[in-house]
């Protein structure tokens, strides 16, 4: 076998000598403070077996979907699961994909057009960025969270031929932070823009059942299209867009991420289905999670440690800790007692802005919050 081109060879290099070389990490059975599974969804053995009953009870009985939804694979599970997805978001109509990275290559590559301007958040997930990347829009970034930065620039481009997009996160996966919704709505309106929010941290977490947080501000009827996934609050896999039925035609249409893949098995579809069932009717694994969520954020007041932490009200609450070298290492020390907590380094998160990142869930214990703190706090000082 060939060896590695020296151009990759040398990227590596580069990266090892950053000291931000990837690698996968093994289980290691220590306490979550890492994962996705705001509402321990992904462990549930009563979503797990209720998924699988529900196969057994419909005579479903497939290990894969055998080709691509325009071609076999088109179940009719799928249609179920969407409906319920589009009635559950109060939304015209669901369109699933493989993952929320497919679903947002797949939405931002295809609906701008040449004629198009996108203003985005500067923080935007890298799936947005990676399909924006595939259209033939013009594309300009605004300040995070900064509307006035975002007006300025619908200023300067409103009058344009074509349309003009604006997207950001309603819980952003790297800060934990949310925008202004209720502002930001007004001003993408103001401007006769077109608003598309990525909630994948927000659903199960914001909203009476867990809607996510544009239906818990009742914006859902103001806002052109929505991404969400259901590898996060919902412990599952995949993803849906919501929005007109003419949106999910088009999609359907144009798409590739869609298009030109398998598409998920039965048995997905069935977690997915199972799980929005339990998001509906399971409301105390929510009052947990925001509890805990309350006593995280009344712990860094009381240990008068907010200056490390970004503000959060989401599941998400990261320590700004600059340097590769320095959150590495006190990750290390974390972990050797007994946290799973994550480096998040350059160049995921800006240079200066590195950071270990912090998942609440709704089986997080208060006692593990403060001694998990109080460490942190102790080996800081230290520095």
């Amino acid at each position: 076998m060939k060896s590695l081109p020296k151009s990759l060879i040398a990227k590596l290099q580069q990266r090892t000598e950053a000291n931000a070389l990837r690698s996968l990490p093994v289980a290691n059975g220590l306490v979550d403070f890492s994962s996705n599974d705001y509402l321990g969804f992904s462990q549930s053995a009563e979503i797990f077996q209720q998924a699988h009953q529900y196969l057994l009870d419909a005579n479903i009985i497939s290990n894969g979907s055998t080709g691509s939804r325009l071609i076999t694979g088109n179940h009719n599970l799928y249609q179920v699961t969407e409906d319920f997805v589009a009635h559950f978001h109060n939304s015209p109509s669901a369109l699933i994909f493989n993952s929320g990275y497919d679903a947002n290559v797949g939405f931002f590559s295809c609906v701008p057009q040449k004629e198009d301007i996108v203003l985005y958040d500067e923080y935007i997930h890298a799936s947005i960025r990676d399909g924006l990347r595939l259209s033939n829009a013009k594309t300009f970034k605004f300040r995070h969270n900064d509307l006035s930065h975002l007006e300025n620039l619908l200023k300067r481009y409103s009058a344009i031929k074509g349309e003009v997009y604006v997207v950001t996160e309603s819980v952003f996966s790297m800060d934990g932070d949310t925008p202004d919704l209720v502002k930001l709505v007004a001003v993408a309106e103001e401007y006769n823009s077109r608003l598309v929010i990525d909630e994948a941290h927000a659903l199960g977490v914001f909203g009476n059942k867990g809607e996510g947080l544009i239906q818990e501000l009742n914006l859902q009827d103001r806002v052109f299209a929505r991404i969400m996934t259901f590898g996060k609050g919902l412990g599952g896999h995949g993803a849906a867009v919501l929005g007109a039925e003419e949106l999910r035609t088009y999609l359907v249409n144009f798409a590739r991420s869609f298009i030109y893949t398998t598409a998920l098995p039965p048995h997905s579809l069935a977690v997915i289905l199972t799980s929005y069932k339990h998001l509906e009717s399971n409301i105390q694994a929510k009052k947990q999670l925001r509890d805990i969520i309350t006593f995280f954020n009344e712990e860094l007041e009381r240990l008068a440690f907010t200056n490390v932490f970004i503000f959060s009200e989401s599941a998400i609450h990261c320590a700004i800790i600059p340097g590769n070298d320095r959150v590495k290492q006190i990750a290390e020390y974390l972990q050797q007692n007994g946290f799973n907590v994550k480096p998040i380094l350059s160049p995921t998160v800006p240079h200066g802005q590195e950071r270990l990142r912090f998942c609440l869930h709704s089986f997080t214990t208060r006692e593990s919050i403060t001694r998990f703190l109080n460490l942190l706090q102790e080996h800081l000082a230290q520095f």
